[in-house]
């Protein structure tokens, strides 16, 4: 991404930088700083279901499929975030594919991660043992 496409954006320790639920329409890639990815539970705390550190995307999904965030990011330390904006990824996508490719690797990395916590999720729940099939 070059230069004249970031919008760099500061936000204090404390503050959150996407809240569960709102609409989604960039992801962020962090500059600088840490900030923890929270889910919100059914009595309103929030769950910490990983941290995100200097150089990691998220807001993905919104960015691609416009729907609302999944998930909130508060901000653990003092933060600086690029903005990549839905036109900045469209222009991408026909100009420059490969420049994606960090993108759909995350999503799929995300993706086994999911699915990994599901099948613990289930054997917890039946107590069978899974088999791993090939090389997923």
């Amino acid at each position: 991404m070059s230069a004249e496409n970031k919008k760099i954006v500061e936000y204090p320790k404390g503050e959150f930088i996407i809240r569960e639920n709102d609409l989604s329409d960039c992801a962020y890639i962090m500059e600088s700083g840490r900030a923890e990815v929270c889910k919100t539970l059914p009595r309103g705390e929030y769950q910490v279901v990983g941290v995100l550190q200097e150089n990691d995307i998220f807001g993905e999904l919104g960015l691609i499929d416009g729907l609302p965030r999944s998930a909130s990011v508060r901000a653990l330390e003092n933060c600086r975030v690029s903005m990549l904006t839905q036109q900045t990824f469209k222009s991408l996508a026909r100009n420059n594919p490969q420049a994606l490719m960090p993108i759909l690797k995350i999503l799929t990395n995300r993706l086994r991660e999911t699915l990994v916590l599901v099948d613990e999720l289930g054997n917890n729940q039946t107590g069978t043992k899974s088999i791993p099939i090939g090389n997923a």
